[in-house]
């Protein structure tokens, strides 16, 4: 499956436009998680609890995105994007989107 953020694909031409693809999940910190930042914030630097967290949650959000794509038949999936929202305090929805297309070489 070819994914990029770009609305085109160098050496493909688009021959169909499926649609709109997605996939979202929904994360929370945990109590243990939210420990480990907190004690990592007072050295300062990257809190890799977080940027862990951070990093797993837009993968899943990215495989489920690929998974529908694959279901709706597209070679491809272009104009792909992240979008997060806190739903509530610790607890984030994350998504990723693009628009689903069958692709050819040129």
């Amino acid at each position: 499956m070819l994914v990029a953020t770009t609305n085109d694909l160098a050496g493909y031409r688009v021959t169909a436009h499926i649609g709109m693809v997605r996939g979202v999940t929904v994360r929370s910190r945990s109590v243990v998680g939210n420990l480990g930042g907190a004690i990592q914030s007072i050295f300062g630097g990257n809190l890799t609890i977080y940027t862990e967290l951070a990093e797993h949650a837009r993968q899943e959000a990215y495989d489920l995105m690929v998974a529908h794509a694959q279901r709706a038949g597209a070679d491809a999936v272009i104009g792909m994007r992240y979008d997060a929202n806190e739903i509530m305090d610790g607890i984030t929805e994350v998504l990723c989107y693009g628009t689903a297309v069958k692709v050819e070489r040129v």
